[in-house]
């Protein structure tokens, strides 16, 4: 596995994703390794049972970090003795030429269209660019998470992807112990953003919709916003959520959470809410749903993939913030709707593949490469 920052994932969707396809794939009896980086995995750090991981230096800035990595790991993997390297995202793809031209065989999976996240200039944006055309040319496989991805790659590169969707994972009810104790949190008395704290999250549309409800006689009811989430080398934007939030101590920053604080914040949320503008499949979202909590996101397509509107959980319209505070207002004086699409939502989830499907699929996958050799 090549692209990720590594594991065990302390946050990330894509570290998640590999997290658990990993420790899917070797419960089924493969050998499984896992490129980390550095900064990310410390030396110690111990993945899922039987994954091996490699620890792989690379300078830690924006713009070299996933570059540099990716680099090093593949050209590592190319003279290593696997069967199949999986590239993840767009970016890392600039180095799956090496390999491919040494003989081995890729597979790339598809999260989202990097490129389209704000937080890139001009010149970073048309190098994920590059890395899109050679994710769509170069490896003999090409996996996406969402239907919205394969429908593009097809319509852009006449690329058929397969679309395999994000495992469910089996929530862990805790009560409100730790949050109790580090934020006054008590249980269902917080609206909770959990992601990367970066533009195209738009937490700083949930921070103005919290304005706009104080303004209301009663708006927010003793209510209060938990963002759960580190930057994600956006530390200007990150500061500037700040600066807005703090004459409010009724908003919450945890920074990356894991393990139990992560599960007492899924489990005891009063509503989730995700107004992105860009996402693949977002499996923070599908996690809130496993966790039985109504939630409120943009109808950007990967949501709408998720989420059917008014039955399992409510879309507002992607750019419009009014929408989204009225629909959040609507929400909050209505709490009976937010507890009954929750509990369709984690009804709905019980039809989602398990990471062990998603696993067995990947294997087709695999074994798909080596029937049909150069495809």
């Amino acid at each position: 596995m090549i692209g990720q920052k590594g594991i065990p994932a302390t946050f990330g969707g894509i570290e998640y994703h590999v997290q658990e396809l990993s420790r899917a794939l070797t419960a089924l009896g493969h050998d499984v390794r896992v490129y980390t980086r550095s900064w990310y995995s410390p030396p110690g750090s111990v993945g899922p049972p039987g994954v091996r991981t490699i620890r792989v230096p690379t300078i830690h800035t924006k713009h070299l970090d996933a570059a540099v990595h990716s680099a090093l790991c593949a050209a590592h993997a190319a003279v290593g003795d696997a069967d199949v390297l999986h590239f993840h995202a767009l970016g890392p793809n600039l180095f799956a030429p090496i390999p491919r031209i040494l003989g081995k065989k890729i597979v790339t999976t598809i999260h989202r269209l990097d490129w389209a996240a704000e937080k890139w200039g001009g010149p970073a944006r048309q190098v994920l660019k590059v890395g899109e055309i050679l994710s769509a040319r170069i490896p003999h496989a090409g996996i996406v998470v969402s239907k919205d991805l394969r429908d593009f790659f097809f319509r852009k590169y006449g690329r058929m992807m397969t679309f395999i969707p994000q495992g469910a994972f089996i929530p862990v009810l805790r009560p409100a112990k730790l949050i109790r104790e580090k934020y006054g949190l008590c249980g269902k008395d917080y609206i909770l953003f959990m992601g990367r704290l970066s533009p195209e999250k738009r937490v700083d549309w949930i921070l103005r919709a919290m304005n706009s409800l104080r303004a209301r006689e009663g708006g927010l009811k003793g209510v209060r916003l938990v963002i759960a989430g580190g930057t994600s080398a956006t530390d200007s934007y990150v500061d500037g959520l700040k600066r807005i939030a703090a004459s409010h101590p009724d908003i919450v920053f945890t920074g990356n959470v894991m393990g139990a604080e992560k599960e007492e914040l899924l489990t005891n949320a009063l509503l989730f809410v995700l107004p992105s503008s860009l996402e693949g499949l977002p499996i923070v979202l599908m996690e809130a749903r496993n966790y039985g909590l109504g939630c409120l996101a943009s109808d950007i397509p990967p949501h709408r993939e998720v989420i059917r509107n008014e039955e399992d959980g409510l879309l507002f319209r992607a750019e419009s913030f009014p929408d989204l505070a009225e629909k959040l207002a609507g929400l909050l004086q209505d709490r009976p709707r937010i507890e009954q699409l929750g509990s369709r939502a984690s009804k709905r989830m019980l039809e989602n593949p398990s990471w062990r499907d998603v696993a067995a699929r990947t294997v087709e996958i695999y074994r798909g490469v080596f029937r049909a050799g150069r495809l």
